[in-house]
């Protein structure tokens, strides 16, 4: 009997890589219009970037449902299997709760982890189980560590502009234009299981010298669990900046660090050219 993970892409685990890791991949729907894919799978994050550059109105995302949740249930338990689901946050998507619904079909056989985080925050949590299972812990067990650890998850970001979250009503036409006038540079971090604006600077050098106080604050980077950084868009110059510039962070205690792509769950909200990281705080 194994323990077998699931996971919905707004984890922006790559399919392929969800296959390489032996991970049941559960991708949510985008969709542009009347058109439909599933995210990561029908298309691309580097597609979904150019469409959302390219489109006037945001996309629209859309949660899991329980009947697909149970055909993946199903599919693992009718292998003597035992799952462990873990969702994006249950206050950002209703896809823990369709899990949980399908989940009671199986009893003692499916447990569901509301990550309470998103993109790769819900990665590490991933990584982190996967781990746990490697360690020989049962499921449970992982399910109850994952529920105390994931507390000390930080997930947080710059974006490089207000225009997707002002195309998404999050902030006014004014705000964005003003904020594109002034160069701010919003920082957001999940808290609660929800996306807030933690601060903002004026300035790409600015709000990086801000993420790095709020990392500070959190007590740092431990570097003996998982933690991942990201970028949205079709480049990875910011990142690739912000690597360089906390270079001191990180150089005395990994080789190399872990990098994703935001995918549209979260893209369709922040917009490209945002940089993400996500930790376990060291306290």
């Amino acid at each position: 009997m194994a323990i077998r993970f699931v996971v919905d892409s707004a984890s922006d685990i790559h399919p392929s890589e969800a296959e390489t890791l032996g991970l049941y991949y559960a991708p949510m729907l985008v969709s542009f219009n009347d058109e439909e894919f599933y995210d990561a799978v029908e298309i691309s994050h580097t597609q979904f970037y150019e469409k959302l550059i390219e489109s006037d109105v945001l996309p629209t995302t859309s949660q899991i449902t329980p009947s697909r949740f149970e055909e993946i249930f199903k599919e693992i338990t009718d292998n003597g299997d035992i799952a462990i689901v873990i969702t994006l946050s249950s206050f950002l998507s209703g896809t823990y709760q369709s899990a949980c619904v399908a989940a009671s079909e199986f009893e003692g056989k499916v447990f569901v982890v509301d990550s309470l985080t998103v993109t790769v925050g819900e990665r590490i949590l991933v990584m982190r189980g996967l781990e746990l299972r490697d360690k020989g812990l049962s499921a449970q067990e992982i399910v109850d560590t994952l529920n105390v650890e994931k507390e000390h998850i930080m997930t947080m970001g710059v974006l490089d502009t207000l225009e997707y979250l002002k195309k998404g009503g999050r902030i006014s036409a004014a705000t964005a234009f003003a904020g594109s006038v002034l160069s701010i540079k919003p920082v957001v971090a999940v808290v609660g299981g929800v996306v807030e604006m933690v601060g903002k600077a004026r300035g790409s050098k600015n709000s990086e010298n801000l993420l790095r106080k709020k990392i500070e604050e959190s007590g740092g980077v431990d570097f003996e669990r998982p933690f991942c950084l990201a970028y949205s868009g079709l480049s990875d110059v910011m990142l690739k900046k912000y690597i360089e510039d906390s270079a001191d962070l990180w150089k005395d205690h990994v080789d190399e660090l872990q990098v994703s792509t935001v995918g549209s769950i979260i893209g369709t909200h922040v917009g490209p050219g945002a940089i993400a990281v996500a930790y376990f705080a060291n306290n």
